[in-house]
């Protein structure tokens, strides 16, 4: 049996490669028969060596090879030269694993697990008659909605549909980030129904959201509503001293963003240079390098910086420094915008 789970919603395809290994049969049998591949290490002799072996005390094998068919994608071509140089190779090596995949002996179960993928792939086009595909884009927005209920239903809680709108903006399509706050909240609700307060009050994202809108007043010298900003924050149950790191964070992600955004880096690449697991904080980080300059950035950068300093000094408690550094930031422009 041939099975091929491919997209970006990694946390619903471990989900379908789960149920592909319970449905093989006992669990404690199927780890001494189970091998994991990646793709470098695999070629159509080490295929058939591991494919063919016979099961031990148990009905079937589990071959479960990572990136293959990523492997053979036009995505992955490195330029046209190097594409056309290694294309007669390429073909022959992809028509032979397929051609092998299409043949392992039936005590075997096959899972291919790749990531995007274009349809254009050959590979996957030759195994597509021969395998059970199954696809996982991430979800848009409605399906999402539908899945975050879902997840909170069998979780043992209820959700409202503001909450629910919260979770969708700000958390976005990583599941399982989504699946974690999901399970904080319904052990912060102990029963009740998750309410918007709730999400503002125990999801990272949302709080970060306030952040942005935080670093955006202090940015454009709105001192009033930074000030504000920060009490409500503190009201909602941040300490000062989470405010400063959270701004120190923002400013110096913007600072690297506007960087990379100079140096013409895709969108993809900067959210794993950056390590972001929300397309929410890249869209509002990208939105933040672009809507001031780096003067200005760097100046607040280097203030917080500052503050930090004089914190673990001594010279000020947390709070008192949060509302200084406010106050003189907020003052006037200082540096000319470029």
């Amino acid at each position: 049996m041939l099975y091929v789970l491919y997209g970006e919603d990694d946390f619903t395809r471990q989900q379908a490669l789960n149920e592909i290994r319970s449905s093989i049969g006992d669990e404690t049998a199927l780890a001494t028969n189970t091998t994991v591949l990646d793709a470098p290490q695999v070629n159509v002799d080490h295929l058939r060596t591991v494919a063919e072996a016979m099961p031990f005390l148990a009905e079937k094998r589990l071959v479960i090879i990572n990136g293959l068919l990523e492997r053979f994608d036009p995505r992955a071509s490195s330029g046209r030269r190097k594409k056309a140089a290694d294309a007669p190779n390429r073909q022959k090596e992809y028509k032979s694993l397929a051609d092998y995949l299409g043949t392992v002996p039936d005590s075997t179960v096959v899972v291919l697990v790749d990531g995007k993928l274009s349809n254009k792939n050959p590979l996957l086009n030759l195994l597509s008659t021969r395998a059970k595909v199954r696809t996982f884009p991430l979800l848009a927005r409605d399906r999402l909605r539908q899945w975050i209920n879902n997840r909170v239903k069998v979780r043992g809680g209820s959700i409202s549909s503001q909450a629910v709108d919260l979770m969708e903006r700000f958390v976005g399509g990583n599941l399982w980030v989504m699946a974690s706050e999901i399970d904080k909240l319904v052990l912060y609700t102990e029963g009740r129904q998750i309410e918007a307060d709730d999400v503002r009050r125990v999801v990272s994202y949302v709080q970060e959201a306030s952040i942005f809108e935080l670093v955006d007043a202090i940015l454009e010298f709105r001192g009033g509503v930074a000030e504000k900003l920060a009490e409500q924050l503190m009201q909602r149950g941040a300490s000062p001293a989470y405010i400063l790191f959270m701004l120190t964070r923002q400013a110096r992600l913007i600072v690297r963003v506007k960087e990379l955004k100079n140096q013409r880096r895709p969108e993809a690449e900067i959210m794993g240079r950056l390590e972001m697991s929300s397309p929410f904080i890249l869209r509002r980080t990208l939105e933040q390098a672009g809507r001031y300059s780096m003067a200005r950035l760097k100046e607040v950068y280097h203030r917080l910086l500052q503050t930090d300093l004089a914190i673990k000094t001594g010279r000020y408690n947390a709070e008192l420094a949060l509302n200084i550094l406010i106050a003189e930031l907020c003052q006037g422009a200082k540096v000319p915008a470029t």
